[in-house]
């Protein structure tokens, strides 16, 4: 028996009311709380996510440099860190996609949301929201990752029943 046909995804702008179910977009934006400091020479955007890093968890900053994806893109799987929050900020001035879908039950390819992130835009997924790991786009991208080290089993992986397909972003 062949797999069903992948079903087709729309990408949306990233914006932080649009996210908000999944976590936070971490952006330099007038909608966050900002202040100058340093003397008039820095403008501060201030506590741009909840970084959480569950029991006995410790705060952890790494890079992940990812390969970039083709589209169109099948998606075929999600994961989620059941224990802390993930945060992706990227430093490489290229967009990316983010798909995520609601913390809890396994996702169906109806429950996934498909992001397209600009260059100036991080995001922070809540813990335990679905989410695909990186879609670097246009060349091989750096992300600054904060995340957890800790005890315990923190990254869940699950094959969707059936595919999502991500075309071109209009």
């Amino acid at each position: 028996m062949s797999a069903p046909t992948p079903l087709p995804l729309t990408v949306r702008p990233l914006t932080r009311e649009a996210f908000a179910p999944y976590g936070e977009v971490i952006e330099a934006s007038d909608a966050v709380q900002h202040f100058t400091i340093n003397a008039g020479n820095t403008e501060r955007y201030h506590d741009l996510a909840h970084i959480e890093p569950g029991p006995d968890g410790r705060v952890i900053v790494s890079i992940f440099r990812g390969q970039p994806r083709a589209l169109p893109f099948t998606v075929t799987m999600m994961e989620r860190h059941p224990l802390a929050s993930q945060a992706f900020i990227p430093m490489s001035g290229r967009p990316y996609l983010v798909v995520v879908a609601p913390a809890g039950a396994v996702p169906r390819v109806e429950d996934l949301r498909v992001f397209l992130a600009r260059a100036d835009q991080g995001v922070n997924y809540a813990t335990g929201v679905w989410h695909h790991p990186l879609l670097a786009l246009e060349g091989v991208s750096d992300f600054l990752v904060v995340d957890r080290s800790g005890p315990g089993h923190n990254c869940d992986e699950v094959q969707l029943e059936t595919a999502g397909l991500i075309a071109e972003p209009n």
